[in-house]
C-alpha cells in the first residue's frame, strides 16, 4: 500500500528510508519532506499542520497508512482529524499527545501514576515562581509548559540563572505565548541520560533498542541546549536489568494511568530517563520518535517497520513480542552536521558538497534534516542539516566510520560535535 510520512527532518528521512524497504509498501510519500526524502520517497509540498490538505491528499492517493514524525501536528490533533475521515494513522490522539504537549500535564500524570521523577512545582505567574526559586538550596530546571522545539528546558545552576529562565519563558515569551503561560520548576537531578522509546497499542508495550542523545551544542556537553547533536544505539548504560526497571516502574504505570483516564496512548512513548544514584528517574515524556535517536535505531532494526506500525494501528501489536523484534547486533552512531550559529540564528541556502562521496562508504547512511533542492543543487534549509549515521562492529568503529563520512561533506559554516558516543566508548575500553 501507499504510505505517507508527515514531517521534514532527519527522523522523517529515516522513516521514509526504512518504510520503503518493506515488501508490503508500494510508495512512500513525505509531506513536506526534504532533499533526502525526495531521494528515498516522493515529496508532497504540504505543511505538517495543513490537516485538510493532507487528508485530501491521503484520500486522492489511496494512502493506506500515515505515520506522523514531529510533535506539533500530534499536539494539534492530526490523528483525530484523520480518524474522523476514516483514515488509518499511526500516533496518539490530541488528548494523549498532551504527555509531550504539556509539561504540567505530564508531571501531574507521573505523580498520579507513582512514576519516579524529580520533585516539582507548577507556576502560572512569574512572581510566585521567583519567590520559590529564592527558597531553593539546590540547582533547578525550569521548563516551559508547551512545545518549544526541544529548547524549552533550561538547566539552572544558580539562582540568577533560574530567575533569567523564568523571565525568558514567562516574561519575554521566547518560546511563544502559549508555551510560557505555565512553567514547571523541578530539582536538577544528577546522572547520565538515556532515551527509551516503546511502541504502545492497547495493553501492549514493546520497547525499542536503547539510545543516548547529545543535547548540548559543543564537545564535552557544553554550550546551549539543542534538538540533539548526535546519538548512538544501543547505549551500554541501558542494561537489560535497568530497561526492565524502567518498563515496570515507568512505562507500564503511565500507559495504565492514561487508559484509566480515558486518554489511551497509541504510538511511540518516549521516556527521557536520567540514571541517578537512587535509580532511574523520568525527566520527561515525548509522544513520538526522538530525533536524532531514530536514525541509529532504524539503522539497526531488521524487523519490517511497516509491519510493526500497521499492527499497532489495528491494535494487533501483541502478535509481536520484544523477542520477535530483530536487531543488527552492531552498534550505530549518528553525528549531526549543523549550520553555523545553531541553535541561535543561522543562514540558509548554502550549497552542500560531498554527499555522494559519503554515501559510497560501507554501512553509512546520510539522513537529511534541514535540506532542500534548489536549481538542482542540495542546499541547507535548517539548523540541523544532516545526520550522518554508520554501523560498526564496535561503538568505536561505528564512530570512526561516521566521522569518516562527515569529513567528506562540507558547506560554509558547517560544524559538528567531535565526541559523539565517547562516554560509552571510554566505558567499554575501561572494562
Amino acid at each position: 500500500m501507499n504510505v505517507l510520512v508527515i514531517g521534514k527532518g532527519g527522523r522523517e528521512h529515516a522513516l521514509v528510508w526504512k518504510l520503503a524497504q518493506s515488501p508490503r509498501v508500494k510508495r512512500v510519500y513525505c509531506a513536506p519532506g526534504n532533499a533526502g526524502t525526495a531521494l528515498d520517497g516522493v515529496n508532497v509540498p504540504i505543511d505538517v499542520n495543513e490537516f485538510s490538505h493532507l487528508i485530501r491528499f491521503a484520500k486522492a492517493e489511496n494512502i493506506g497508512l500515515t505515520v506522523v514524525g514531529p510533535e506539533d501536528p500530534l499536539a494539534n490533533g492530526i490523528v483525530d482529524a484523520f480518524q474522523a475521515q476514516g483514515l488509518r494513522i499511526f500516533g496518539p490522539s490530541k488528548a494523549a499527545a498532551q504527555i509531550e504537549g504539556s509539561k504540567v500535564y505530564s508531571k501531574k500524570l507521573m505523580r498520579h501514576a507513582d512514576v519516579p521523577t524529580a520533585e516539582f512545582r507548577v507556576f502560572d505567574h512569574p512572581e510566585p515562581a521567583r519567590k520559590y526559586i529564592e527558597t531553593r538550596e539546590y540547582p533547578v530546571v525550569v521548563k516551559a509548559d508547551g512545545l518549544a522545539a526541544g529548547k524549552g528546558v533550561i538547566v539552572c545552576n544558580t539562582t540568577d540563572d533560574a530567575m533569567e529562565a523564568v523571565n525568558r519563558i514567562m516574561v519575554r515569551e521566547e518560546f511563544g505565548h502559549s508555551a510560557g503561560r505555565q512553567i514547571v520548576i523541578e530539582k536538577k537531578l544528577e546522572g547520565e541520560e538515556l532515551s527509551v522509546m516503546a511502541l504502545v497499542a492497547g495493553r501492549t508495550i514493546i520497547p525499542l533498542a536503547s539510545s543516548q542523545d547529545h543535547k548540548r551544542a559543543f564537545d564535552g556537553d557544553t554550550g546551549p541546549n539543542t534538538g540533539g547533536m548526535g546519538a548512538y544505539s544501543p547505549a551500554p548504560l541501558g542494561t537489560p536489568k535497568l530497561l526492565d526497571e524502567i518498563e515496570t516502574h515507568a512505562l507500564v504505570p503511565t500507559v495504565h494511568a492514561m487508559k484509566r483516564a480515558r486518554t489511551p496512548f497509541r504510538g511511540i512513548l518516549y521516556a527521557g530517563v536520567i540514571v541517578t544514584n537512587q535509580g532511574p528517574r523520568i525527566l520527561e515524556y515525548n509522544c513520538r520518535l526522538g530525533d536524532p535517536e531514530t536514525q541509529p535505531i532504524l539503522m539497526r532494526l531488521k524487523t519490517d517497520l511497516f509491519d510493526l506500525l500497521d499492527a499497532a494501528v489495528d491494535e494487533r501489536l501483541d502478535t509481536f513480542t520484544e523477542h520477535q523484534l530483530e536487531w543488527d547486533p552492531r552498534p550505530a552512531v549518528c553525528v549531526v552536521i549543523a549550520s553555523g550559529g545553531y541553535p541561535g540564528n543561522y543562514s540558509k541556502g548554502k550549497i552542500i558538497k560531498g554527499l555522494d562521496d559519503a554515501a559510497q562508504l560501507p554501512d553509512v547512511k546520510v539522513f537529511h534534516a534541514g535540506t532542500k533542492l534548489e536549481s538542482g543543487m542540495i542546499v541547507t534549509d535548517g539548523g540541523r542539516v544532516l545526520g550522518v549515521t554508520a554501523l560498526g562492529d564496535t561503538l568505536a568503529q561505528a564512530k570512526a566510520r561516521a566521522y569518516e563520512a562527515v569529513a567528506k561533506i562540507s558547506f560554509p559554516g558547517a560544524f559538528c560535535r567531535k565526541d559523539i558516543a565517547d562516554k560509552a566508548i571510554n566505558k567499554e575500553l575501561s572494562l
